[in-house]
């Protein structure tokens, strides 16, 4: 089996590892970590990684899961162009595909969550702020799954760990993790603010005044 972990600037690895560790344990998976470029890379937790390849240099297909984390500092990632076309080239009828926290975010402008229900570590004024995202199928739940197509919040990384093992159909403990299965719909929904919001519209904003002047 082989995974592909997608590597970009603050990438949250803590949120992944327990899925990274059993896939390795369970069934001795290949796991790749892939980037936009051939350099260092450092992550939430201040590990510094060097991916093993370039989304340029790997087709999604060879992989049996794809892996998204989530990152403090989205719009690096939202606008890189060869991340994006790395997602867009992503078949989910053949590869189960996981993001948790904020990296939904990435799969909405990719098209990948076209027409499918999911949830993330998202700010409501971003979810309403681009046109992208499909609002009516934002599911307020820690967890959702359709198809191959695996959402998640950051907090459930073991709910999004057992998703994807079952989702690739790798055997594991029944009761792999202990967890909490009802959370109330404001437990799960969160908001920037006022002021917070306008200073991403302008970041926002500065990132696609860049676009159009490289492109």
């Amino acid at each position: 089996m082989k995974v592909a972990v997608c590597l970009y600037p603050s990438c949250s690895l803590q949120e992944i590892t327990s899925l990274t560790a059993s896939l390795a344990l369970f069934v001795g998976a290949e796991i790749e970590y892939i980037a936009a470029r051939k350099e260092l890379y450092n992550s939430e937790e201040g590990l510094t990684f060097l991916p093993s390849a370039q989304f340029s240099e790997v087709h999604p297909n060879d992989y049996d899961t794809i892996l998204l984390t989530g990152t403090m500092e989205t719009l690096k990632s939202l606008y890189d162009e060869d991340f994006l076309a790395f997602l867009q080239a992503i078949h989910p009828q053949q590869t189960v595909v996981g993001a948790i926290s904020s990296s939904p975010l990435f799969l909405a402008k990719a098209g990948l969550l076209k027409g499918k229900r999911y949830t993330g570590g998202l700010y409501m004024e971003m979810v309403a702020h681009f046109d992208f995202f499909e609002q009516e199928n934002f599911c307020h739940q820690p967890l959702v799954c359709d198809g191959n197509v695996i959402t998640a919040l950051g907090f459930a990384y073991q709910d999004f760990a057992i998703a994807v093992l079952k989702a690739l159909e790798v055997p594991h403990p029944e009761r792999f993790f202990a967890r909490k299965s009802v959370y109330e719909k404001k437990e799960l929904t969160f908001y920037l603010g006022e002021k917070p919001w306008q200073d991403m519209l302008k970041e926002i904003a500065r990132y696609e005044e860049l676009k159009i002047k490289t492109s």
